[in-house]
C-alpha cells in the first residue's frame, strides 16, 4: 500500500449526500476480485449514458475533475453494502482523500484499509471547500496528514481527528498484510520452534 503524508491535488465538489456503494461500483462490476481496473467503473450509473457515453454533466467527466485525488462530499458517504470494491474503484480512479461530514462506519474502515484517508469535517466547512473545489486547477487543496491539516488555497489551515493507529497505518503505507510482515522473525522463530517440538506436524 502507498504511503500517505502529504497531499495536493484537484478536489472534485460532489454535493451529494447518501452517496452509497453501489453509486460508487454498480454491483454488476463486482465480479472481479483484483483490486485494479475498477476506476473506469467508478459513479458508472453517473459518469455514463445508458448507450455508454460520458454523462457532460457529471463533475469526474469535467476538466480539471478528471484528475481529482480530492473528493469533497456530504453526509454518510460510503452507506449501504459494505463491499471493498468501493474503495478499490475510488483508489483506481486516483483518489487518495474523501472529506464528508461522515462516513459510514464499513466504508471508513475499508478506505484506510486500501490507502484512502477519509477526513470529517463539518458540513460548514465542507462546503467551502466545495467552493474552492469549484475554482477548478488553479485552487487546490493541500492535506497534510503528519500534521493533521487540510489547507484552503487562500493558506487557511483547518484541524481534522484521525484514530492514532490508522494515522500510523497509512504514514508507513501498511495494510492488514504490511501489519503482519513486520512481524515477519517473530513469526519465523515461532515456527522454527513448534517444528523443533512437533515435527510430525510437519512431515
Amino acid at each position: 500500500m502507498d504511503a500517505f503524508t502529504k497531499l495536493t491535488g484537484i478536489a472534485a465538489p460532489l454535493p451529494m449526500a447518501n452517496v452509497d456503494t453501489d453509486k460508487i461500483i454498480p454491483a454488476r462490476f463486482l465480479k472481479t476480485i483484483q483490486r485494479t481496473g475498477l476506476g473506469k467503473a467508478a459513479f458508472a450509473n453517473l459518469r455514463y449514458r445508458e448507450d455508454g457515453s460520458e454523462n457532460p454533466d457529471f463533475v469526474l467527466n469535467q476538466e480539471p475533475y478528471r484528475r481529482a485525488e480530492i473528493l469533497i462530499a456530504h453526509e454518510n458517504f460510503g452507506c449501504g453494502s459494505s463491499r471493498e470494491h468501493a474503495p478499490w474503484a475510488l483508489l483506481d480512479f486516483g483518489i487518495r482523500c474523501v472529506i464528508a461530514p461522515d462516513f459510514a462506519d464499513i466504508f471508513h474502515g475499508n478506505s484506510f484499509k486500501n490507502g484512502i484517508l477519509p477526513i470529517k469535517l463539518p458540513r460548514e466547512v465542507c462546503d467551502q471547500l466545495m467552493e474552492d473545489a469549484k475554482m477548478g486547477e488553479n485552487a487546490r487543496i493541500s492535506i497534510d496528514l503528519e500534521r493533521q491539516v487540510v489547507v484552503r488555497p487562500n493558506g487557511q489551515e483547518i484541524p481534522f481527528e484521525v484514530d492514532p493507529l490508522r494515522r500510523h497505518l497509512l504514514l508507513n503505507g501498511l495494510d492488514d498484510i504490511g501489519q503482519t510482515m513486520q512481524r515477519g522473525a517473530q513469526i519465523d522463530d515461532y515456527e522454527a520452534k513448534r517444528r523443533a517440538e512437533q515435527p510430525w506436524l510437519y512431515a
